[in-house]
Order: C-alpha cells, then sequence, then structure tokens
C-alpha cells in the first residue's frame, strides 16, 4: 500500500527526530486521548492526571505501539486510542511503583505521591487500570484486550518478584532478568503485538513484533539500570543512584558480587542493606563497580537484545517503518536519560 507521506523519504536510515517526526499527528493524538480519558467528576483525580500529563514523557510505547501497526498497513486511527490505553497502564504502574519505593522525584519533578500522598497515588493508579479496561471492552477486540488482560497480569507478577527481590544480595542474573520480562518488557512487547493485531498480521508477523517488544524492553530496562549510576540527575529526571537507595539490586551490581572479594562484597551489602545510603557509601560501591566493569558488561547485554529484537524483524519487508523502529531500537543503548 502506498502511502503519500513517505514519497521521497529515504527508507534505508532515519535518526530519533525523524521517528518522531513520522509520527507527529498520532502522538498528538494521543496526547489528546490522554488528556480527555482523564477527566473524571473526581476532582482529585482530574487534578493529579493532570500533573501527570504535565510531567511530560516521551510516549515510547504509543510511539512503537503506532509504528508496529503502521508496519503492518494499518492507517486507521485505532492505533492512536489503543496508544492511549497503554499510556494509561504504564502510567498506573509508575503512581504505584513510587509509592512502594517512597520515591521522591518522577521525570525531574515531585513525585505524585510526594505532593498528594500515597493513598491519592494509589487510587488513581487503580483508576487509570480501571479506565484502560473500560477503554479496551468499548474497542470490542477480544484479542487485544486478551493480550492487554496477560500482560497485566504479568507487571503484576514482576512487581511482587522485585519486592520479594529488594534488598537480596544473592540476586542472580537469570532471576533480575526475569523481573525485567514481567515488570517492564511484557508491556513493551504488548504495545507492538496491538500493532500487528490492529495490521491485520500474519502469526508470524505478529510473533515476529511481540519478539521485538520483549528485546528491546530487556535492553530499555538495563540500559536504565546503567543510567541510573552514569546518568547526571537533571537528564535522569531523578536522583542518581536511586535503585541503591531503595535497595534494589540490578544487573550492574549483580556483575559487580560476582567478581568482587569478600571483604569488597561486605562494601555492597552494607550499602544495600543500610538504612540510609550515604555519599561515602555510593562512592565505594560506584568504584567496585567501575573496578569489575559493571556497566560495561550490561550495556554489553543490552546490545546483545538490541541484535535479538532488530533480526526478528526481518520477517518483514524494507519500509521507512521498519527503519524507524530498528532506529529506536538502536536509540534505547544510545540514550543519556
Amino acid at each position: 500500500m502506498s502511502d503519500p507521506q513517505l514519497a521521497g523519504k529515504d527508507l534505508s536510515k532515519m535518526g530519533i527526530g525523524e521517528v518522531y517526526e513520522l509520527i507527529r499527528e498520532d502522538l498528538r493524538g494521543v496526547e489528546e486521548e490522554f488528556k480527555r480519558h482523564l477527566r473524571s467528576r473526581v476532582y482529585l483525580i482530574s487534578k493529579v492526571g493532570e500533573y501527570i500529563l504535565m510531567s511530560g514523557g516521551k510516549r515510547f510505547r504509543p510511539s512503537l505501539l503506532i509504528l508496529s501497526s503502521r508496519l503492518c498497513g494499518y492507517r486507521g486511527r485505532d492505533c492512536i486510542t489503543l496508544g492511549s490505553i497503554i499510556e494509561f497502564v504504564h502510567t498506573a504502574t509508575l503512581l504505584h511503583d513510587d509509592v512502594v519505593d517512597n520515591a521522591q522525584l518522577r521525570r525531574g519533578k515531585a513525585s505524585a505521591n510526594v505532593v498528594w500522598g500515597n493513598g491519592a497515588s494509589v487510587l488513581v493508579g487503580d483508576f487509570l487500570f480501571s479506565k484502560s479496561f473500560y477503554l479496551l471492552v468499548a474497542s470490542e477486540d477480544l484479542e487485544i484486550l486478551k493480550v492487554m488482560s496477560r500482560t497485566t497480569t504479568q507487571m503484576a507478577e514482576g512487581e511482587v518478584l522485585q519486592l520479594l527481590k529488594c534488598n537480596d544480595v544473592e540476586t542472580t542474573q537469570e532471576e533480575y532478568i526475569s523481573v525485567i520480562v514481567n515488570k517492564t518488557a511484557s508491556l513493551i512487547s504488548a504495545a507492538c503485538e496491538i500493532g500487528a493485531i490492529l495490521g491485520g498480521a500474519r502469526d508470524e508477523e505478529r510473533k515476529a513484533l511481540s519478539s521485538f517488544g520483549l528485546n528491546l524492553g530487556i535492553a530499555f530496562q538495563l540500559m536504565d539500570d546503567c543510567l541510573d549510576y552514569t546518568s547526571k540527575n537533571e537528564e535522569l529526571g531523578k536522583a542518581i543512584g536511586n535503585d541503591l537507595k531503595e535497595g534494589k539490586v540490578t544487573l550492574p551490581l549483580i556483575h559487580t558480587l560476582r567478581r568482587c572479594s569478600r571483604e569488597e562484597r561486605e562494601v555492597i551489602v552494607r550499602a544495600v542493606e543500610g538504612d540510609e545510603l550515604t555519599e561515602e557509601h555510593f562512592e565505594e560501591v560506584m568504584s567496585l563497580i567501575k573496578r569489575y566493569k559493571g556497566i560495561e558488561f550490561t550495556r554489553d547485554l543490552a546490545l546483545e537484545y538490541i541484535q535479538k529484537a532488530k533480526e526478528a524483524l526481518k520477517v518483514f519487508a524494507p519500509s521507512i517503518y521498519h527503519t524507524a523502529l530498528c532506529t529506536v531500537a538502536d536509540y534505547v543503548v544510545e540514550r543519556r536519560y
């Protein structure tokens, strides 16, 4: 199917800015849908929703859903509504995460639980989850509803798995990847799979996009783990070393714990299990991560998952949307925040 907006474009290479320009109007529609569905007769829901909306975000998951649907030949507007639903689910998990983690910042601003309290954050998160499924049922697409039901169950399991592994320096790489798959990558995979469903993709193509999203999602979280130790506060939008302060044993630390001496391990254990992480403790742990190349190891593994993601797309013919998805994959490991 020819697409007038693609005429004269180079289909072989793109920058991330061009990707967002390609779907700019669709993302604007997602923003409008997001805003419209946040309205409520209950003042607090609208107020918290407005605060979340003003906090921004790249709309990474809706972008993947839109690009995946376009790759499969879909040219309608249902991808906009479904993109906003995916963002609702993602935002609900952020609200709940910040309560569980007792977070202070989100995207460079005070987190909603700091501004309105834990109770309001949990309940507004519940509202977003409920509204998401109300809208999904209204779409009358049972296949998409099945995907989202499965995915939100996985995400809840991932949250509980992460809670169980909090402060656990015995966490293995395999256990940590399992947390990532369920908590983070499953929703990114679902966004891509829903795009395929919208486009009426063949089973092989649907599985390929689901696999693309899953591997991309794992790489995305692994790079987040690296950035938590290497970014500047103003870039990341939250305090550096936040994972360590919250007792989260992520892959840079898991790799370091596998290679360090017994004495060095004790330094890490004190930092992870202590009531308060001092600047001195953080610097000691950061020094060990650098010594044992925990960041490099994690980034290399993320690159392997990105390669798997791009390999999955080989079932599709070359197109500007194919190139755009590969560009997004590359951007995941290049980003600084």
